[in-house]
C-alpha cells in the first residue's frame, strides 16, 4: 500500500509541475495571431510550453475520452515504457 500511495504522489507532483509549465500558453499564442512578432525568447517558451503540453497528453486522453477507464491499462503500460528507456 506503501509503494501505491508512492507511485500516486509522484504522478500527481509531475502533472502539476506539467501543469504549471503550460501556463501562459494562450497569449503568447495569440500574440502571433494579433499580428504581433515572436522574439527568440518567447519561441524558446513557447517550445518548452508545448512539450510540456506533450507530457500531459497521456493524462488529457484519459480524462478525455470516453470510456476512458478502458484505457487505464494502456496508461499504466505507456508510462511504465517511458521510465524503462529513461533508465536505460
Amino acid at each position: 500500500m506503501p509503494r501505491i500511495l508512492a507511485a500516486q504522489n509522484r504522478e500527481r507532483q509531475q502533472l502539476l509541475a506539467e501543469m504549471v509549465k503550460v501556463r501562459g500558453l494562450l497569449p503568447l499564442l495569440m500574440k502571433s495571431r494579433n499580428g504581433q512578432k515572436w522574439s527568440p525568447g518567447e519561441r524558446a517558451a513557447l517550445l518548452e510550453q508545448l512539450r510540456a503540453l506533450g507530457n500531459l497528453s497521456p493524462y488529457l486522453v484519459v480524462m478525455v475520452l470516453p470510456g476512458s477507464f478502458v484505457a487505464l491499462p494502456v496508461l499504466a503500460w505507456w508510462l511504465d515504457r517511458r521510465r524503462r528507456n529513461r533508465h536505460a
